[in-house]
């Protein structure tokens, strides 16, 4: 029996054409798109289709089109075997993040690929990042379980962990990396699944989605010279509940005074604050150097090796389901989907 993928199409330069007037890129319609790719006639998979109308353009990602799109999954997830998501490249994992959270015991494939140059264009990379997409979300195992049972971005011959993964280049077309997390498969003349490195849900697992997401987070970097005022501004700013805190290194801070009071003094007034380095990869160890152990007496909850996108969509995630701040201190301590590595 053909498995059955539906294929979600949110925008993104996958989908688009260059205007021969002026050469901006424009939106293609979704059946224009799918007649640059007649080779999906081969695919022995049934693909059915949905698309965003008016295709987004991924920088106007928000949290109301997350919620839309774990709606459109949830309603459709007893009828497909796999499930792939076209995407913008900008705002990619951090959506990929939100979805690994969201979709709760997960049992499905969820593939969000894209594209560096639009699918019409003689050299792009549009055509193999969909068509091996779109056999990935399909592929089983001999017990008939889904092969990569999680919340993925596929690029460039790599599948990655959707919540380990981030842009790394603007310009090339291996655009993401999971610093922090293997690779899942690696795509050559074959697919090289590496099993050991995947999720698994728990056997008998039935799929919650979660629809409810708290977005007053805040992301800001220390760097030499950051000023109290701006600091303590945004620490008090009404209405926030987090900050993802960018430090140095393995998670150090400078030696002022006054940047303990300030974070001492949000953790007092409820606000999470997590500490997460500006490295792309490495583990917050706040215990390592006298400034990152002050950081933890402060309050501080270290990221471990999360991502910016991953810390900022569990945050909202949690946010949504809990009002106590101590409840969300607690869970962003934990691994939920295999977002950071406990040590």
């Amino acid at each position: 029996m053909k498995r059955r993928v539906l294929l979600i199409y949110t925008g993104g330069t996958i989908g688009m054409k260059r205007n021969p007037v002026t050469g901006a890129l424009e939106p293609l319609d979704f059946e224009q798109l799918l007649c640059h790719v007649p080779e999906l006639s081969e695919v022995p998979t049934e693909i059915a289709s949905y698309q965003f109308s008016p295709p987004i353009d991924s920088s106007d990602m928000s949290p109301r089109l997350w919620t839309e799109l774990v709606h459109i999954i949830a309603d459709h997830y007893d009828q497909y075997d796999g499930f792939v998501i076209l995407h913008g490249t900008d705002t990619m994992a951090y959506t990929a993040s939100a979805l690994s959270f969201m979709l709760e015991n997960l049992t499905k494939p969820v593939i969000l690929t894209g594209s560096q140059l639009p699918i019409g264009q003689l050299r792009t990379d549009g055509k193999e990042n969909l068509i091996t997409s779109i056999e990935i979300a399909a592929a089983r195992r001999q017990d008939g379980t889904a092969r990569v049972p999680e919340v993925c971005i596929y690029f460039n011959g790599h599948l990655m962990r959707g919540n380990r993964t981030t842009k790394q280049s603007a310009d090339e077309f291996n655009a993401f990396e999971s610093f922090n997390y293997p690779h899942l498969a690696d795509a050559g003349v074959e697919i090289s699944y590496h099993d050991e490195l995947i999720h698994r849900p728990a056997a008998k697992a039935v799929m919650r989605p979660q629809y409810r997401l708290d977005a007053n987070v805040i992301i800001f970097s220390l760097f030499p010279g950051v000023r109290e005022d701006l600091i303590r501004h945004i620490i008090a700013t009404p209405n926030l509940r987090s900050i993802v805190m960018r430090t140095f290194g393995s998670g150090n801070a400078p030696h002022s005074p006054w940047l303990l009071s300030a974070l001492r003094e949000g953790t007092r007034c409820g606000k999470v604050i997590v500490n997460v380095s500006q490295c792309l990869q490495g583990h917050v160890e706040m215990g390592r150097y006298g400034t990152g152990y002050q950081l933890q007496e402060a309050g501080v909850v270290s990221g471990c090796d999360a991502t910016v996108e991953a810390t900022v969509a569990k945050l909202m995630y949690l946010q949504g389901k809990y009002d106590d701040p101590e409840q969300v201190r607690k869970f962003m301590r934990q691994s939920i989907c295999g977002e950071i590595t406990i040590q």
